[in-house]
């Protein structure tokens, strides 16, 4: 199958062209710079060269037999107008979009693909875009919207970005409050397969990507203390100094989730083989 994928030189993007690649697909990747392009063509993806905001660029290379939008943009205005474009030109093709289980908010348990929306300010955003994405299934469209959890694993700056915030002490990981919230996490690995899972899904279908397993913030930091020589010195932090070091994704950092990928496995035969995320995170694995 011949896929038009964006965000192939990010951290997903590079597991996704490899997966899709694995699974002998052929993958144009967009590619905003020169760097971006050696990236994806050293995966084996053919550049197109253009950005997000170049619409008519996404429409004609969304002439594929599917597409996979992996890049992030700034807004959601910029967001959808790129999602029509790719929509547009792909017709009756799979387009499969990106979203994020944070837009649940705290779950109170374990909850599924049907759990009401609560998100933080940082993804409030996504309501009308994933809206807008998935009502083209009712115009003869083949929309799909993966929400992977927090990945991990491979060069992850997002939680890299969590644990460069300093505790209270020198020398300590952090952890925002008692710790005590769950991470819903999915191994980098397995979203890629996830990916190039939904090309067969049915039009309009929601699937969390998360590993099944969704151990406290306070386990993570112990995990990563181990894995840079700080075995134990880990320190709580307060909400509010976390959003001063790091911004509205501090509250994100701060939800509890616990989420079945239970729908994923029954409908498209995705099973993550990554199922020990405190190991990885220690670099025992």
């Amino acid at each position: 199958m011949k896929i038009f994928l964006t965000g192939g030189s990010g951290y997903i993007g590079k597991a996704t062209i490899s997966a899709l690649i694995r699974h002998g697909h052929t993958v144009e990747a967009l590619a905003r710079t020169d760097r971006a392009a050696e990236t994806v063509a050293s995966l084996g993806a053919t550049p197109v060269r253009g950005g997000l905001g170049d619409l008519g660029v996404l429409n004609a290379a969304a002439r594929a037999e599917a597409v996979v939008h992996l890049a992030q943009a700034g807004t959601g205005d910029e967001d959808l107008a790129a999602a029509t474009a790719m929509q547009d030109g792909i017709g009756a093709g799979t387009y499969v979009h990106t979203g994020g289980t944070w837009v649940y908010g705290d779950t109170d348990g374990v909850v599924d693909e049907t759990a009401p929306w609560n998100p933080p300010s940082l993804v409030a955003w996504r309501k009308p875009v994933e809206d807008a994405v998935l009502g083209r299934a009712q115009q003869g469209g083949r929309p799909v919207l993966v929400r992977p959890g927090l990945l991990y694993g491979g060069e992850n700056r997002l939680i890299d970005l969590f644990y460069a915030v300093p505790g209270k002490e020198a020398g300590a990981v952090p952890y925002i409050g008692d710790g005590a919230n769950r991470w819903a996490l999915v191994h980098i690995e397995d979203i890629a397969e996830l990916y190039a899972a939904a090309l067969k899904a049915k039009p309009g279908s929601v699937y969390v990507g998360v590993g099944g397993v969704s151990p406290t913030a306070k386990e993570c930091s112990l995990a990563v203390a181990r894995s840079v020589g700080l075995d134990g010195k880990v320190a709580s932090i307060t909400l509010e100094r976390a959003r001063e070091r790091m911004g509205p994704v501090a509250d994100a950092f701060a939800l509890d989730q616990r989420l079945t990928p239970a729908r994923a496995e029954a409908e498209l035969g995705w099973t993550p083989a990554h199922t020990d995320p405190l190991a990885v995170l220690a670099g025992e694995r």
